[in-house]
């Protein structure tokens, strides 16, 4: 039941994306790590190591925008059945991530009309009415003879609407240009954004039917534990067993009772887990609906694959589009030196009042040209440069990444293959050596201590056998997503 919080340190990748909705440049989700939970467990430590270690990064976990959702629904009172069709389905509408992504797409596409703003014709309107009194002398500096030195109160009516253009400021078509870029990029995030949401949901569903193993074999575990032990009871009462014996038995029984009231705790938690990443109505109970059994994956060659990754990850996609609009940002930066040309021009109607009024017109054409400007253009260059650098490290970091996943996850393909194989086998030869071991304990040649240590191997193959298979079934799901991020590949 450990690898349950591998699980959950497998999945806390992706809660690096929480921020990702409070910005228009949209930066795309972090690829959780293609590992085994179960080897990372063996290599890292003992199984205590890995518990304590997964209740540490818990409210990490519990933070991450992928294991949030959105409630919707109504509640049902009877348990509804979740296949996991439907559970992905669940998970792409109403996945806080999904959401937060969408909202970073529809940010990105504000900013880009921030830009075209400063090429798109600017219209406004301005109308006033006022009353007003001139000092003659103070104003012009003139004193007319036989008349006052104040002249009104009078009424004075404007009505005007003033359009301004940009005919050619290359700056600015750099920048709409990089605006266009960051909203692909941001669309590239979104769709990579639900591709890791099917890998999480897809992930949390196999622990439920882990968990739920875990709880058939406890059940089937503490079933085995009662009935030796009412075998070995009734053989005391025919002389056949002595007291240690009953009490062995029964100390074997509660603790095989303890280990299914655990199973059946982390199953309940686990379903709560799974019910909040697909947004189901608070309180909402569930029982999963689809099996999935062990099937062999034949996958495509290492390196087709690792070619695929690169044209169809959008995560790839979106790092692409991200040093494409820095470079278009750098020569936006460098446009402007370039001089700029603009139009302005305003009608309207003006006079005492709006009956008088009459018509005025100005127009005008304006020539912008950049002589200096204290050295503000050369540190845009600079930053924008940097800008650029950092976006190119990035996707050749990320390039290298894919590679290394795709990598990784053939390498756990084929070791869980071999676990599952090795497993299935522990556990037929555990259930014979438990069948044998209670033979002998009936036929007198041996006491119980052979029957519980043949239980508690068959109970430890059975864990083995349990993880085992998660992980392989988890490692195929992680294979579909990490070389095409594309569905899953589970059947």
């Amino acid at each position: 039941m450990w690898c349950r919080y591998w699980n959950r340190l497998l999945l806390l990748g992706s809660a690096l994306l929480g921020a990702a909705g409070a910005s228009a440049q949209y930066s795309p989700p972090a690829t959780p790590a293609p590992y085994n939970p179960i080897a990372l467990a063996d290599v890292t430590g003992a199984p205590r190591t890995a518990v304590q270690t997964g209740q540490n990064s818990y409210q990490s976990l519990a933070q991450s925008p992928y294991l949030g959702g959105i409630p919707t629904g109504k509640l049902s009172a009877t348990p509804v059945a979740l296949s996991l069709d439907d559970a992905v389905a669940f998970g792409l509408k109403q996945n806080l991530a999904g959401v937060l992504a969408t909202d970073a797409v529809t940010d990105a596409r504000g900013q880009r009309w921030q830009v075209l703003s400063a090429l798109l014709p600017n219209v406004v309107t301005d109308t006033g009415f006022g009353v007003h009194q001139i000092n003659v002398k103070a104003a012009f500096g003139l004193t007319i003879p036989g008349q006052p030195p104040i002249i009104g109160p009078f009424g004075y009516f404007d009505s005007r609407a003033y359009l301004t253009q940009s005919a050619f400021d290359w700056a600015s078509i750099e920048r709409a240009r990089s605006s266009k870029a960051q909203v692909t990029a941001a669309e590239f995030g979104s769709n990579d954004a639900r591709e890791l949401i099917v890998l999480v949901i897809v992930s949390n569903y196999l622990l439920v039917i882990a968990d739920q193993s875990e709880v058939d074999s406890a059940t089937s575990q503490r079933d085995t534990a009662k009935a030796i032990f009412q075998q070995t009871s009734d053989q005391k009462t025919a002389g056949l067993a002595s007291a240690v014996d009953v009490l062995r038995s029964q100390v074997q029984l509660q603790s095989r009772e303890q280990k299914l009231i655990v199973a059946r705790n982390t199953l309940a938690k686990q379903k709560l887990v799974l019910a909040r990443a697909i947004g189901l109505p608070l309180g909402q109970t569930f029982e999963i609906a689809t099996q999935v059994p062990y099937r062999e994956l034949t996958p495509s060659v290492l390196d087709e694959a690792i070619q695929s990754a690169y044209k169809a990850r959008a995560d790839f996609q979106s790092q692409v589009s991200q040093v494409r609009s820095a470079e278009l940002e750098r020569k936006a930066a460098s446009a402007e030196r370039y001089p700029s040309i603009g139009v302005e021009t305003d009608y309207g109607l003006s006079g005492v009042n709006p009956g008088s009024s009459h018509g005025t017109v100005d127009a005008a054409a304006t020539l912008r040209i950049p002589i200096f400007q204290g050295g503000r253009v050369h540190g845009d260059i600079l930053r924008a440069d940097a800008s650029l650098a950092r976006e190119r490290q990035r996707l050749e970091d990320l390039r290298a990444r894919i590679d290394q996943e795709v990598r990784d996850v053939y390498l756990d393909l084929d070791a869980a293959a071999q676990e599952v194989s090795v497993e299935k086998s522990a556990v037929t030869l555990a259930t014979q050596n438990l069948e044998q071991s209670r033979d002998r304990f009936v036929s007198g040649v041996t006491d119980n201590i052979e029957v519980v240590q043949a239980q508690d191997a068959l109970a430890v193959a059975s864990d083995a056998y349990i993880a085992s298979l998660y992980s392989y079934n988890l490692a195929k799901n992680i294979s579909g997503q990490s070389y095409r991020r594309r569905g899953f590949t589970l059947c």
